[in-house]
Order: structure tokens, then C-alpha cells, then sequence
């Protein structure tokens, strides 16, 4: 059947700017790590996605080596743009990145001009597309100059195959000074990605006052830990789940029992609250001022509806962020 979009799609979502740049991102963002692979079902791929536009997340974000394998989720991303959003290309922000093990050999890894630009290119033809909104370095790379790195990325778009630059994983001080050479190169930084949540807050140790010093926008991966800041795993361990799945990214020795405690104390807050656990932490991201957006990951398309859910709710009283520190914290 013909894809006809929701009319209302963009009534209740949330659209902040990234940092102090003119571009907006929907406060949900879907990322494409997991579940767009040759090995996951097209149909439900497709059915996430629509989904997703239907209630307003317009920023869709993938990198070249998701899949499985390397460049499938890419591929499947192409296809559901063609059969579904040839006509809403311009209501879409789509980022890619580039900076993990893409091909073998010594020129499909890490962050040299040649890799950057033509893994851009390979992304590119299997979305087919002319440019993507975000193009990102995924992550730093130690042995190549950063001014060559952030050449490519300045190129990139002043070759008209990305609009917008932004950098993944980088800690504050590799961020500022690629954040400096990006300004002097005339391409500033629009966005970092970094990985936070509630039990990974690292950023909170002077990147997110760095963002904010550089008017730079802050989108969080993995804000629900991987899967655990849900109710997935309090009665056991699921056999459709990550962790039974034997996932490289989440293994079972991670679900340890002082963990699960502290999620099923959180738990009990979330009701209190009216919500569930998964919007809970979602919201608790989005509470920080420099969030522009939470990217989420999804199997199904329930998971998207729960985690757009988490807008209903996003401030706190002190009271229950103390009680969220004093579980976080506890032993």
C-alpha cells in the first residue's frame, strides 16, 4: 500500500536547536544501529520508520558500518526513502558517519581524507542520495593529523554532499580543538554524539559545559544503557532480547544483580511518575538544557511509540532527582 504520512505528525513532537546553530532536531531520533540489516525483516524495518515520521521524528541517524553487515542498514534506509519519502526528502535530517573498520586494508578505517570521502561517497549511493544533513567522524583517530580529519569533513561539504558536520565519541579535549580547526576552516560543528544515561555520565565531567561554551547541539546514544534502563530484563532475560541474542554490544555477565536492583528501584519512581521505565530515562536525558536530542534503537514498533511517550513528562522535582542520584550512587 502507498505510504500517506499522519497529517497531525507534527503536533506534539519536541523540536529543540542544535546549540546555537539554525537547525532543529526532533527531541526523539532514531537511530539505525540495530534491526535495518539484511538478516531483520524489510517489512518491519519499513514499519519503524513510517512509524517513527507518523509522530514526528524526522532525524534519522545511521553510520556506514551498521548492519549486519557493514553498509546493509544503509542499503535497507535507501530502499524504504524510495518506496516510501521520495516526497518528504526535504522533511528529513539523515547523518551517516564514518570512522570504524568499513573495508580491508589500510584505507577503510579510522579518519584519513581518503577513507572519510569515499566511505561518504559509498553511503551516499546506497541511500541514494545527493547529500546527507549530518556527516560525522565516529571517532578519533589518534595516528591522523586532526586537521586532515577535519579537512575532510570541511571538504564534504563544500563539496555539497553533507549541509552539516558533527563528531561522535570525542572527549572535551579532542572535541575543542576540532571544534576550533572546524571554525577557522569556515564549517563550524553543528552536533557531538557521545554515549550518556544514567548509568554512563561520563559527559557530565566538562564536555556538556564545553558544548555549551561552542553553541554546539548534544545528541546522547544508547541514553537507555544498552537496554537496561527499561523493564526487559527485571524478570530474567528475555530469548527475543540483545543479551540473549549474544550481542557483542551487551552481554549477560552486564546484567548483574546489584544492576537489575537499582533499575527496579528506578522503576518504582517511573510509576510514580506515570511512566515507564525506558521514558523515565529518556526524559531524565532530555532534562539538561544541552540535549538536543536522545537517539533511540528500536526492534519493534511498539518501542517507539513507548519511548515518544517520554515527552509527556520531562520535568523533575528536586525530591525525585536526588532520589534518582541516591540509587544511581548507591553500592
Amino acid at each position: 500500500m502507498t505510504y500517506i504520512p499522519c497529517n497531525g505528525r507534527y503536533d506534539t513532537m519536541k523540536y529543540n536547536y542544535c546549540g546555537k546553530n539554525g537547525l532543529k532536531l526532533s527531541a526523539i531520533s532514531l537511530g539505525l544501529w540495530h534491526n535495518f540489516g539484511d538478516v531483520n525483516s524489510y517489512e518491519n524495518s519499513q514499519a519503524m520508520i513510517r512509524r517513527a515520521f507518523d509522530l514526528g521524528i524526522t532525524h534519522f541517524d545511521l553510520a556506514n558500518n551498521y548492519g549486519p553487515p557493514p553498509g546493509a542498514a544503509e542499503e535497507t534506509f535507501g530502499r524504504i526513502l524510495r518506496d516510501d519519502f521520495k516526497a518528504y526528502r526535504d522533511e528529513l535530517v539523515i547523518s551517516t558517519k564514518a570512522g570504524y573498520t568499513m573495508w580491508p586494508g589500510p584505507y577503510g578505517d579510522f579518519g584519513s581524507k581518503k577513507y572519510l570521502l569515499a566511505s561518504l561517497d559509498q553511503s551516499l549511493k546506497r541511500m541514494g542520495l545527493d547529500y546527507v544533513d549530518i556527516f560525522y567522524h565516529h571517532r578519533p583517530d589518534e595516528n591522523t593529523p586532526l586537521e586532515e580529519t577535519m579537512g575532510a569533513l570541511d571538504l564534504a561539504v563544500r563539496q555539497g554532499k553533507a549541509l552539516y558536520v558533527g563528531l561522535s565519541n570525542y572527549k572535551p579535549e579532542q572535541g575543542k580543538k576540532a571544534f576550533a580547526i572546524l571554525k577557522n576552516l569556515g564549517t563550524p560543528c553543528l552536533i557531538h554524539q557521545p554515549r550518556y544515561s544514567m548509568v554512563d555520565r561520563w559527559i557530565e565531567n566538562g564536555l556538556l559545559t564545553l558544548l555549551e561554551d561552542e553553541g554546539v547541539g548534544c545528541i546522547a546514544f544508547s541514553p537507555l544503557g544498552k537496554g537496561v534502563l527499561t523493564n526487559r530484563y527485571l524478570h530474567g532475560i528475555p530469548e527475543d532480547s540483545r543479551v540473549a541474542s549474544q550481542s557483542a554490544f551487551l552481554k549477560s555477565e552486564d546484567i548483574t544483580e546489584a544492576l537489575i536492583s537499582k533499575v527496579a528501584r528506578l522503576n518504582e519512581i517511573a510509576k510514580q511518575r506515570e511512566q515507564s521505565m525506558a521514558q523515565m530515562a529518556l526524559a531524565w536525558v532530555l532534562r539538561n538544557k544541552q540535549m538536543t536530542s536522545v537517539l533511540i534503537g528500536a526492534s519493534r514498533v511498539s518501542q517507539i511509540d513507548d519511548c515518544v511517550g517520554a515527552l509527556q513528562r520531562l520535568d523533575f522535582s528536586t525530591e525525585e532527582l536526588e532520589k534518582i542520584d541516591s540509587i544511581l550512587k548507591d553500592q
